[in-house]
């Protein structure tokens, strides 16, 4: 029996998902731009995914633009307000933690002249706030936060970073990467003070191929990706409408968000009291983590080698971000983990649907691996 623990990375998509998917590749497979019965309606089941994920963050449906990715959701919300403010300065600011679809985006704007401040985690994946407060000035236009860490599931106090902004007396936007705490904690945007906010469907047990970006009504963004206008000229580009509509589907199937949150860190407290009894296994996640995600260093046993034992066993985990494979974690080394630590690292990360046989399966698998690999 095969233990899928690599759902940061994607998760298997939901039965709904699945089923809707299907049918707007068989039966409703128009244009949503077309101007005849199919394309009408294929463009109201757009408008009703729209709804759902509308509904789901508590803001209004005009304020949804489907991408065919969180990345591309990342690049328009950063590289859009850098071409709609790029007279109101050269600052901007982000974080050491943010997934490559950030990063790549900020030091791209570095090249073309603008001040990128780069904050710096504590040992526990944490931004210090202060530190936020004496980088933002009258010429930042826009500060980019995410709220969970894709490799150690460190959690950011986004509620308080608006406030700092205004405190500041700066008009920056802020953008906050929410692909992995989208539907595995409660996020309303309007709520937190949040401009921009990148979605991924697949992260939800959504199918590949879609994403989202709130951007709310009170703010300016230019199109990154020109083209024939879709998604109000947002984002150019016909609609995934199978991937899209499977995504509004598996916003619908999340279910209790703070239930699941609890069943995950029940899950998750008996595996880590399970693993911290063998011997030099190191937690690099913080105890305050999102549960869905837990990143651990196996003394002794190089990531890549734990990776395929594991794998061999039908055990299914990664050595970090899926987007960066084969480069040592930035974000370990910015945490201040050891690099023998960061080289035996990998990342493991839940569902709703992981159990306990699940971890024991996995605990058994690190047991038999690091005795093999240590003799």
């Amino acid at each position: 029996m095969s233990v899928y623990l690599d759902n940061s990375a994607t998760t298997k998509p939901c039965e709904k998902s699945v089923s809707k998917a299907l049918e707007m590749m068989n039966e409703n497979f128009g244009n949503p731009s077309s101007l005849h019965s199919c394309g009408f309606n294929a463009k109201k089941e757009l408008d009703n995914a729209r709804k759902n994920l509308s509904s789901f963050l508590g803001c209004e449906q005009n304020e949804i633009f489907f991408t065919p990715s969180g990345t591309i959701a990342n690049n328009t919300a950063i590289f859009g307000t850098a071409k709609a403010r790029r007279r109101d300065g050269k600052r901007v600011i982000t974080t050491l933690l943010e997934h490559p679809s950030v990063i790549k985006c900020f030091e791209n704007l570095e090249e073309q002249g603008y001040e990128v401040v780069y904050l710096k985690p504590d040992v526990n994946g944490k931004i210090n706030l202060s530190e936020l407060s004496n980088a933002v000035d009258s010429n930042t236009i826009l500060v980019s936060v995410m709220a969970v860490n894709n490799e150690v599931g460190s959690i950011q106090d986004i509620s308080k970073i608006k406030g700092i902004i205004k405190d500041n007396k700066s008009k920056a936007y802020f953008h906050c990467d929410a692909v992995q705490a989208f539907g595995k904690i409660l996020l309303k945007p309007k709520k937190l003070g949040i401009d921009l906010m990148s979605m991924s469907a697949h992260k939800i047990h959504g199918i590949k191929g879609a994403g989202a970006l709130y951007v709310s009504n009170s703010v300016r963004v230019l199109p990154h990706i020109l083209g024939g206008g879709q998604e109000n000229g947002m984002v150019s580009g016909t609609e995934g409408i199978p991937a899209i509509c499977a995504f509004g589907e598996a916003v619908n199937d999340i279910g209790n968000v703070e239930m699941n949150l609890h069943n995950v860190r029940c899950v998750r407290d008996y595996f880590i009291e399970k693993i911290t009894t063998m011997d030099k296994v190191y937690v690099n996640s913080p105890d305050d983590a999102l549960p869905y995600i837990i990143n651990i260093s196996v003394e002794g046993v190089p990531s890549q080698v734990m990776l395929n034992s594991l794998s061999s066993m039908e055990i299914f985990v990664s050595a970090g971000s899926a987007c960066s494979k084969g480069h040592r974690s930035n974000v370990l080394s910015s945490m201040g983990v050891p690099p023998k630590n960061i080289d035996s690292a990998i990342r493991i990360s839940l569902s709703k649907f992981t159990t306990e046989n699940d971890m024991d399966l996995l605990y058994n698998g690190i047991c038999e691996t690091a005795n093999r690999v240590r003799r």
